[in-house]
């Protein structure tokens, strides 16, 4: 058993992964600014102890850190509020300062261990303030690598129960007569959430992943009006799908970040530019799951022909679209 700091771990990656090391018998702390917002299925698993703390804070960090064996940093923003050049402050401070803090912290406690989550197409020039700070927030995690067996993780966008990708689109065709949306020619290949923690898991005791920065990807990409559209099938209502210019897509984007729950940004317009792409495999003999065989399931419920398809698939046969 080892004990292992998922930080992040009350986010929706993070309940699957601490679900997972549970699996495998680690002792998982999970810290969390409000203990009692955590999910109470996270809380009542055994070997995990939920803490409320300020992981921002240093000395809080190194606590924390103090005896652990791994620790995991799941920690990402989509929403940066104001534009800034190369980021905006809420994106350095969750992107480039968290990770920054959390290696400093493994090295003065002696943590021998670090995985991290980044995004795919993360790069200094990319055309997004997102994707420009996940870039910096690897570079300060890679620097520790004479140190620390470090491992980066970039997925493209990850799909599966209570996901804000699909779900979403799914909620908003229960009550909108017509999607009008941005970026309609956007390219995603989601990958499911049971195989990124898979990989995450599995990487932990493998010497050949220190240093190794992996590219997480689903076996099929689509472009967002695809997924749009299937997330209407799947959930039972369909609706019909306008895709906008670009110029159109750019103001709703801009129009949106005055809308309630930051479903959009000009960020996100912006790092719709770069496909979400990778002709990556999964590593460490995970294999990819189809979107097809378990969206179904938690978009509009358990029913037994999507139930026996997830099945189908894990028995190795074809799953067919529901």
């Amino acid at each position: 058993m080892a004990r292992i700091v998922v930080i992040g771990g009350s986010g929706f990656i993070g309940r699957h992964l601490v679900e997972e090391l549970v699996r495998r018998e680690h002792f998982v702390v999970v810290p969390t600014r409000y203990r009692e917002s955590a999910k109470r299925n996270l809380i009542t698993l055994p070997t995990v102890d939920v803490i409320q703390a300020d992981v921002r804070d240093p000395p809080t960090l190194e606590r924390l850190c103090r005896r652990a064996d791994a620790v995991i940093n799941l920690v990402g923003i989509l929403q940066g509020g104001t534009p800034s050049s190369p980021y905006s402050a809420a994106f350095k401070r969750a992107h480039v300062d968290l990770p920054t803090k959390i290696v400093a912290a493994c090295r003065k406690v002696g943590v021998a261990r670090l995985l991290h989550m980044s995004g795919l197409g993360a790069a200094k020039d990319a055309p997004s303030e997102y994707l420009r700070s996940k870039a910096d927030g690897e570079a300060a995690v890679l620097a520790a690598s004479d140190e620390i067996a470090v491992t980066i993780f970039r997925p493209s966008v990850v799909f599966g129960p209570e996901d804000s990708f699909l779900n979403t689109f799914a909620k908003l065709q229960r009550y909108l007569p017509v999607m009008l949306l941005a970026c309609p020619d956007a390219k995603f290949q989601p990958v499911y959430v049971g195989d990124v923690v898979q990989c995450f898991a599995r990487s932990l005791p493998e010497d050949e992943s220190h240093g190794r920065v992996y590219e997480l990807v689903g076996p099929t990409a689509y472009t967002l009006r695809e997924l749009v559209e299937y997330a209407g099938r799947a959930s039972g209502h369909p609706r019909p799908v306008v895709g906008l210019s670009d110029g159109l897509s750019y103001l709703q984007a801009r129009m949106m970040e005055f809308a309630p729950g930051e479903m959009m940004s000009r960020d996100n317009y912006y790092s719709m530019k770069l496909p979400s792409t990778s002709d990556a495999k999964l590593p460490f003999g995970v294999e990819p799951t189809p979107l097809e065989s378990v969206a179904p399931v938690y978009l509009k419920g358990v029913y037994p022909r999507s139930r026996f398809s997830t099945f189908r698939y894990r028995a190795g046969r074809k799953a067919r679209e529901v």
